[in-house]
């Protein structure tokens, strides 16, 4: 799909084609995703019109496409009376539910329509914004552009020894589970300079090799996590009462409660347990 769009017009922001096609539909209704169900469980809805009729000015966006079909998201302020064989599924429960080309789709289909929620007028002088492109808006009366932001957070492995540290943060959804080190990027400072004063802000650790471990996009509601590893250097624990109730050193083969396998945050918790696993195999084989 193209990001640029001559004589862009939200009116008629779909072509022909989007029309008369089977399309995906990625309907949101507050914070939560509007799926069919069935036996066969859920799924975006697929189909020639909207499921659930929106209003000439209701406001939609173009996706991607997915599987050669077009995708379009909107939002409903109400649930319909009839939900005619629909469920809502919250953003972040839908990953349970959905492929993840089609959850992926979900969460960048948020942040569009969190962005243009919040865009509707100019930053700059008050006039109200206009749709340029796909992705952009035009002031109507300074000419000011805006585009999506995302806004960059790291999150980081600390190992020390044969043990890795983790965190309880106070705005965790389950109480008792633990994950790690995490804050966002601040002006000016590179991610490798975020992760370490994140670490000595919240936890009071010095450490060294930092490596990168991997990226995931986090639509709650626009961010993208960059995940690291890095090994302990000095320090006691001293945590940052503001943001975190607790702290400790866990071995992989007594670790607590940790965050769903959704999150960049378990893939690295996985990664670290699945080294044991690893040198085991390989003793083994040494030994043969």
């Amino acid at each position: 799909m193209s990001q640029i769009m001559t004589n862009f017009d939200p009116k008629n922001e779909f072509s022909d084609r989007m029309k008369t096609e089977q399309t995906y539909w990625f309907v949101f209704i507050s914070n939560s995703l509007l799926l069919q169900h069935d036996e066969e469980g859920y799924s975006v809805p697929c189909t020639d019109v909207p499921p659930i009729p929106m209003k000439e000015w209701t406001p939609r966006q173009e996706l991607p496409m997915l599987n050669g079909k077009p995708c379009v998201a909107y939002s409903l302020s109400t649930p319909p009376a009839d939900m005619k064989g629909l469920e809502t599924v919250g953003l972040r429960e839908s990953w349970n539910v959905l492929p993840y080309e089609f959850y992926n789709a979900a969460g960048k289909a948020a942040e569009l329509l969190y962005w243009d929620e919040n865009t509707r007028y100019c930053g700059m002088c008050g006039a109200p914004m206009k749709r340029h492109t796909v992705i952009s808006k035009r002031c109507t009366n300074c000419g000011k552009e805006v585009w999506p932001q995302v806004s960059p957070a790291i999150i980081v492995r600390i190992r020390k020894d044969d043990d890795i540290l983790l965190v309880h943060a106070k705005n965790f959804r389950r109480s008792e589970m633990y994950g790690l080190v995490a804050g966002f990027v601040e002006t000016g400072e590179t991610l490798e300079e975020c992760v370490i004063r994140e670490v000595h802000e919240e936890v009071g650790l010095e450490i060294t090799n930092i490596r990168y471990f991997g990226s995931q996009p986090w639509p709650y509601p626009c961010g993208v996590m960059i995940g690291f590893t890095a090994d302990y250097v000095s320090g006691d624990l001293h945590v940052q009462e503001e943001e975190l109730s607790n702290a400790k050193w866990f071995n992989r083969d007594h670790l607590p409660p940790i965050p769903d396998k959704m999150s960049i945050a378990r893939r690295l918790i996985d990664d670290y347990v699945a080294e044991k696993a690893s040198a085991t195999k390989v003793k083994v084989k040494d030994e043969q």
